[in-house]
């Protein structure tokens, strides 16, 4: 056959060559329905079964895949999806529509979020929705049997799917459809299983058993490759996992320059979820701790439940620095009920500390928390968005109260040290104003602020370049300030990750960086190939 190249999108990156295994999509049973107590006694059962199958799910799971479906099965408790839908069964309609009614009317609401958060749970609801629907038909989802060496090409999966696949048999999955910000992408790049998304129709004309190069580092799919293509496949594979193996003997050790010089490596934390599968030995604390996923969950969170995620992670760090970041939402990260809706352009609108200002009597719950916290070790707390020195004045008289509140009931707390992200130009150019513990540059917020090119439309994609000499001055700018005030200033954004940007922020002065878990490897390699020193005026900064 003539080998034929298709394009897709990388959820996962990584390279698999095996076989294909092909997937196809049946076509759904129609169920007939009963009357009204038959309905609903067919609901609950299948309610009641599909918890069951959660919870064994869930057992079988690593930490992220079990918080998952814990989602899943506390909807499946919550009476204030159920009533209406048994209520609906009285009166006349059927299980099955009256299921699918109401979870797509709470599909269609997570999907409007635009947030990768809200995406993720858009797709747990279609699986849950999904599930039952097929246990009331009587087709419930089987496991997906694979078989050794094969790379598992289908229309679409959900996180249950994914999480039922036999990780010794399955080398890589290819989507038809699927999102790079869903929960199947994350825990595929987790499992570190190579992920291609978005091939459309070229789906089509994927053939069943054909021997396949996954290609999720260039995001192609060949299909019966060449005897070349194969051969150039088979070696960047061997050479893949040599490089792996070399990384991999990094994370013992500490992050040192060719000259010796040390620079902390910290990890950035979206879910305590993750934690578990961290050795903390491999960094040097949490950098960057995001509490958006606590005000995801249908509701705003209770003091003691921020109190308990937050002593999970300082325990999980045994004495390590543990960064947390107050509610940075708004932009691409809305809460319904909390940010504005309809702003013409909500990344210039009311976010981060912007918005808790705004709502201080939920700010004093996540502040009342924080402080709790830092009485059970080495915390800081950082306000995000961050333009005034006024406002930073106003988060921290608000922080004190809530501690002096605490202190008069009698509650164990403590004052940990208070910072805030560097991301608007306004602050990086008057770092030295602002009377903060520490420092942290989001150079994800400061990049797409600086070059005026939102980091959500690809069409400006080629101008979101942290790269560009206007970001690097404005680091380096914040970097002396903080060295004139001998205040700590550490960077928390994407760049930090990218072997070619690192030394650019070492050469600016950077001692302290903050990446993803799985950057952990190849940042300490790049720091260890740096030679050391720092570059004065490297963007012009004086």
């Amino acid at each position: 056959m003539t080998e034929l190249v298709f394009s897709g999108q990388i959820a996962s990156p990584g390279l698999a060559l095996g076989r294909l295994h092909l997937r196809k999509k049946t076509q759904a049973r129609q169920r007939s329905a009963g009357d009204a107590a038959a309905e609903e006694a067919a609901l609950l059962a299948a309610i009641d079964q599909a918890a069951r199958q959660l919870e064994s799910l869930a057992e079988q799971s690593d930490s992220a895949g079990a918080e998952i479906l814990e989602f899943q099965g506390a909807l499946l408790d919550d009476d204030d999806l159920i009533d209406p839908i048994v209520r609906a069964l009285r009166g006349g309609e059927a299980a099955h529509d009256a299921w699918k009614r109401t979870l797509d009317v709470e599909i269609a609401d997570y999907a409007k979020g635009a947030d990768e958060i809200f995406e993720a749970r858009a797709a747990d609801l279609r699986d849950l929705r999904d599930r039952v629907l097929g246990i009331l038909s009587g087709e419930e989802e089987t496991e997906i049997a694979l078989p050794e060496g094969a790379i598992l090409a289908t229309e679409n999966l959900s996180p249950s799917g994914f999480l039922s696949l036999d990780a010794k048999r399955c080398l890589g999955l290819v989507l038809r459809e699927g999102s790079a910000h869903g929960h199947v992408a994350m825990l595929a790049r987790a499992r570190g299983l190579p992920l291609l998304i978005g091939l459309g129709a070229d789906y089509e004309q994927l053939i069943d058993e054909s021997q396949v190069v996954l290609d999720a580092e260039a995001g192609k799919l060949v299909l019966d490759p060449s005897e070349t293509s194969w051969a150039r496949a088979r070696a960047r594979f061997e050479q893949r996992g040599s490089e792996a193996e070399e990384l991999r003997a990094y994370l013992e050790k500490p992050a040192v320059t060719s000259e010796g010089e040390a620079v902390a490596v910290m990890i950035n934390v979206d879910s305590p979820a993750l934690l578990s599968d961290i050795d903390p030995a491999h960094c040097d604390g949490i950098g960057l701790t995001r509490t958006e996923f606590l005000f995801h969950e249908g509701s705003l969170p209770d003091e003691e439940r921020q109190y308990g995620i937050y002593a999970t992670i300082l325990h999980w760090a045994a004495g390590r620095t543990v960064t947390i970041r107050t509610l940075d939402a708004g932009g691409d990260k809305p809460i319904p009920g909390l940010t504005p809706e309809g702003e013409s352009n909500p990344f210039l609108g009311l976010r981060g500390l912007r918005l808790s200002l705004a709502y201080p009597e939920v700010f004093k719950v996540q502040l009342r928390a924080l402080a709790r916290a830092a009485a059970l070790g080495p915390l800081k707390v950082m306000a995000p968005m961050v333009t005034l020195p006024s406002e930073f004045d106003r988060f921290v008289a608000l922080f004190d109260a809530a501690l002096t509140e605490l202190e008069g009931e009698g509650v164990p707390a403590a004052r940990p040290q208070l910072g805030m992200m560097i991301e608007v130009p306004a602050a990086a150019l008057t770092t030295a104003a602002f009377d903060a513990d520490f420092f942290s540059i989001g150079s994800t917020d400061l990049t797409q602020y600086v070059t005026a090119s939102a980091r959500d439309c690809p069409a400006v994609g080629d101008l979101l370049d942290p790269g560009n000499p206007a970001v690097l001055e404005l680091i380096e700018r914040v970097v002396n300030a903080g060295l004139r005030k001998g205040v700590e200033v550490s960077l928390c954004g994407d760049m930090a990750g990218e072997p070619d940007l690192l030394p650019l922020l070492l050469a600016a002065g950077l001692r302290q960086v903050s990446v993803s878990p799985a950057r952990l490897a190849v940042t300490k390699s790049a720091v260890a190939a740096y030679p050391g020193g720092a570059i004065t005026g490297l963007g012009g900064a004086s």
